[in-house]
Order: structure tokens, then sequence, then C-alpha cells
């Protein structure tokens, strides 16, 4: 009798203690199900953050697998073009350093079969933009991964205390056209009107009166 005895309890213990782990053992052990907790909780950008758009001014490193006439050094023009052998030239503009390989990769495979190509950005040179007035560090700034107005400003030592936070205004040329964009930073600082808390393009003027 005490040898069933134990055994029933024994039992009833094992299923009691499954019961209880069954719940967190299954959520662990399933990997989909983590990666779908870590896709809800991550936030839906668009753009990865560090998505690197070529500039004019940038020097880049081309290199292609197994053809040694074909690495350069070369700088993107003022008018955002570049010049490579076979192809000619490039049009850069607005275009990410892997949208930009994968164009050479395209056009030089006219005449090098299945051609590898490499492409880094020695010096990001031509992604600067400005921060002007009333501000502890004025200047300009090179930037890499994108960058928003209160990083901008954060990065020129933040406004000094005769600065009229509210009037502030980026300068951005489109097209040849100057426009601008009001800034009010009171507003962004509260964590309201989140949307003038644009990202910069290079080439854009911070102005702080």
């Amino acid at each position: 009798m005490k040898s069933i005895y134990m055994k029933i309890v024994t039992s009833v213990l094992f299923i009691f203690l499954m019961a209880c782990g069954s719940v967190p053992v299954t959520q662990a052990a399933d990997p989909e199900n983590a990666k779908t907790l870590e896709k809800s909780a991550a936030p839906d950008t668009g753009i990865p953050a560090d998505t690197y758009v070529v500039q004019p001014g940038d020097l880049l490193i081309v290199d292609v697998w197994k053809e040694k006439d074909l690495q350069r050094e070369l700088m993107v023009r003022p008018d955002g073009g570049l010049d490579f052998p076979l192809i000619g030239n490039i049009d850069v503009s607005g275009k990410t350093v892997d949208q930009l390989r994968q164009e050479i990769v395209t056009k030089l495979a006219k005449y090098v079969p299945d051609p590898v190509v490499t492409l880094s950005v020695k010096q990001s040179l031509g992604n600067k933009i400005y921060v002007i007035g009333k501000v502890n560090k004025p200047g300009d700034f090179i930037v890499i991964r994108n960058t928003d107005v209160m990083q901008a400003l954060s990065m020129a030592g933040g406004l000094n205390p005769f600065a009229s936070a509210n009037k502030i205004k980026i300068l951005r040329r489109e097209h040849g056209v100057l426009k601008s964009i009001p800034f009010k930073y009171s507003r962004v600082e509260k964590g309201e009107d989140m949307e003038q808390n644009i990202i910069l393009q290079g080439g854009d003027v911070v102005v702080v009166p």
C-alpha cells in the first residue's frame, strides 16, 4: 500500500510541475513567437538608422574583384555625378551606398561577366549640415547617419540664453530653389508637433536667430 501511495503522490507532483512550467517553456522554445514579439516591439521607421545617402564631395572607394584596372577612388562631383571606367557618368543623387553599388554591378555586367563590386565611403565630406546663429558652437558638421534638427542643435552645443527658440529656420535648397522650414524648439522639447523634428539633408542650414 505504501508503495502505491508513493507512486500516486509522485505522479500528481510530476503533473503539477509540468503544468506550472508549460507556458514559459513553450514560449521560450518557440523562436517564431520570439521573432514576432521583437518585430512588434521595434519601431517601424521604414529606413534603417545606418542608411547613408551619397553626397557631392564624398570620396568613394570602388573595387571590382579580380579587375585591378577597375579599382578606383572617386570624388563625387558637385553636380552629384561621377565617372567610372567602361560605364561613364553615373548620377548618384539621392542614392544610398548599396543602391549605387548595385547600379555599378548592373551597368558593369555588360562588359565584365558576373562582376563582384564592393563600394565604401572613405570620407563623407559631402554630407555636411550647418548650424549658425545663437548656439554655443556654431559651425559645419559631417553626419553619417540620419540626423534630425534636435540632434544637430545638440552637436552645436545647444541654444545660448539669447536664442529665439521658436523662430528657428531650416534652409534647404531643392532643385535650385531655397526654401525655409520653421522649427519651434519649445514645442518639440515638450514632445509636441514632433513632425517638425525632420531628418536633415546634406547642405541644410539650421538658423537660430
